[in-house]
């Protein structure tokens, strides 16, 4: 091998290789039709709405939707260990329950799923937030006292965030709710987002 070569391939080894782009951090948004943008075009829902706002206030995190029109916790279960493996996220935001509600599942079903999302989420190393989910009035006070006890009673044996959705004068007020009284429209996401952002915000890390 001629002996310039040589020299040059000498030289290009001991350049320093480039340094690989550390890949974001992930949010995975694990929910039902509330998180998955039912009834919205492309781009209206919270999950977006959000990860624009991390973006433009400078939170480097990519946010993956795994929400599922129709989801139960049941489901959730079925999906979530493989939904951590591909993912490895640093925050789980766990948006499930209003479908068990809706079909009048024992309470203690359902927050034994729920406590099952959030151990296995938290074992997998990530951070979680819990969405609250209430049930409508017509199920009678003992079952919706109950359900909505589940999340704050998980969110303190564990110690993570509980956050709503929805606030009180918004689920009064029809405008913000399509025709079949339970998704929020179009014009309701932004608000979503606000409601959720001040549990979300202190397990986040700005971009370098």
């Amino acid at each position: 091998m001629p002996r310039i070569l040589i020299l040059v391939l000498s030289l290009l080894a001991a350049l320093p290789l480039p340094a690989l782009a550390a890949e974001p951090p992930v949010i995975l948004v694990f929910g039902d039709s509330l998180s998955a943008g039912y009834g919205l075009a492309p781009g209206q829902g919270w999950v977006t709405l959000m990860e624009r706002r991390l973006q433009r206030e400078g939170y480097g995190y990519r946010v993956v939707n795994a929400s599922v029109t129709g989801e139960t916790t049941d489901g959730g279960l079925q999906r979530l260990d493989r939904a951590l493996a591909l993912h490895r996220p640093a925050v789980v935001i766990i948006e499930l329950g209003g479908n068990d509600g809706l079909r009048g599942l024992a309470v203690p079903r359902v927050r034994s799923n729920l406590e099952l999302l959030v151990m296995k989420s938290r074992a997998a190393g990530a951070q979680v937030l819990l969405i609250a989910i209430r049930m409508p009035p017509n199920y009678g006070p003992r079952y919706t006292t109950s359900f909505q006890g589940i999340y704050q009673d998980l969110a303190t044996r564990y110690r993570i965030g509980v956050a709503s959705l929805l606030t009180d004068p918004m689920a009064l007020d029809l405008a913000l709710f399509q025709p079949d009284g339970i998704h929020p429209t179009a014009a309701a996401q932004p608000l979503l987002v606000d409601n959720l952002w001040p549990q979300l915000a202190p397990l986040l890390r700005r971009q370098q």
